[in-house]
């Protein structure tokens, strides 16, 4: 295992939502109408309720445009094989293997401060996205081996701690991987929490392939967070350097600056900290020219030659 870190710093699913839901162009403006001028002095609860309705009605609006507009063709890493690349391009960072189907089981403490770091995208009970899985996945199969653990894993939430876990949650969570139902409930909260809102974002600023992967693999090590050094603090910053396409900005140009924002805030904890996974990969593709993520790829990572031809 030779991760550098898991930074999936944790919103609730709810906070989650929000930070994509304000990122959108379409609710900024829905919410700019919605506010409108000075408030009368008296009001009826019935004008109240119809003004928020209409408020509403705008913003789900401005939303459905933008989902309407991500979910245009081309699929870019939505597609069945660039999904099946973006998972092995991660996992080569993630667990030093192009097979990321062997990390459904995969659990250890590697030392970050997040606690326990498992599964298919690196959850952890630190960061509330393992909690989450564990909970969800328990509403739909009450009887699975992890459920005890919850109370342990609402305590531990949000620190490094094994309290309540050790000895037995290792195992437990070995062996519930081996179902299908719960490797199955891995990918979907990894879709939900990562990959889907990375991609659905770079679409709308006008990015192809790579550009989606590069937010995939942001929104996975630094967390769905608003701050700085969160996916959603990261992309803000970018765009403050450098117009996306969807502004008319030159996509080659603004994901060297989303890059570049990137490796700085992987430093800025730690200097030494290995970014091999942008500087050896994601900027060899991007150098290349490579916006569409065309095979054969060749990249290293920590020193080892990945290639998926």
């Amino acid at each position: 295992m030779k991760r550098t870190g898991c930074l999936l710093c944790a919103l609730a699913p709810v906070l989650i939502t929000a930070a994509l839901y304000f990122a959108t162009p379409g609710h900024e403006h829905a919410t700019a109408d919605a506010k409108g001028g000075p408030a009368p002095v008296s009001r009826s609860r019935a004008t109240d309720r119809a003004e928020a309705g209409r408020a509403a009605d705008k913003a789900e609006s401005g939303r459905a445009t933008d989902d309407n507009a991500a979910a245009r063709p081309p699929a870019g890493l939505a597609a069945p094989d660039k999904k099946e690349l973006a998972q092995e391009i991660v996992a080569s960072a993630e667990n030093s293997t192009l097979n990321w189907h062997e990390a459904y089981g995969y659990i250890e403490d590697i030392g970050d401060g997040q606690g326990y770091t498992a599964g298919v995208i690196g959850f952890c009970t630190g960061t509330h996205d393992l909690l989450t899985l564990v909970e969800r996945y328990t509403g739909a199969h009450p009887a699975n081996g992890l459920a005890r653990y919850l109370p342990a894993l609402r305590k531990v939430d949000g620190t490094d701690s094994h309290e309540g876990l050790d000895p037995g949650f290792v195992a437990a969570w070995r062996h519930e991987a081996t179902a299908p139902a719960f490797r199955k409930a891995q990918d979907d909260e990894r879709d939900r929490i990562y990959f889907d809102p990375a991609v659905r974002l770079a679409k709308l600023d006008g990015l192809g392939t790579l550009g989606q992967f590069i937010y995939y693999d942001a929104i996975v090590l630094h967390g769905p967070g608003t701050g700085p050094d969160g996916f959603y603090g990261l992309r803000e910053r970018a765009g403050r350097e450098a117009k996306p396409p969807s502004e008319g900005g030159d996509e080659k140009a603004y994901l060297d600056i989303f890059l570049d924002i990137r490796r700085e805030a992987m430093k800025s904890r730690n200097p030494a900290r290995d970014t091999t996974r942008i500087d050896t990969a994601q900027r060899w593709f991007l150098d290349e020219g490579n916006l569409d993520l065309h095979t054969p790829l060749r990249w290293k990572v920590y020193g080892e030659t990945y290639h998926v031809p």
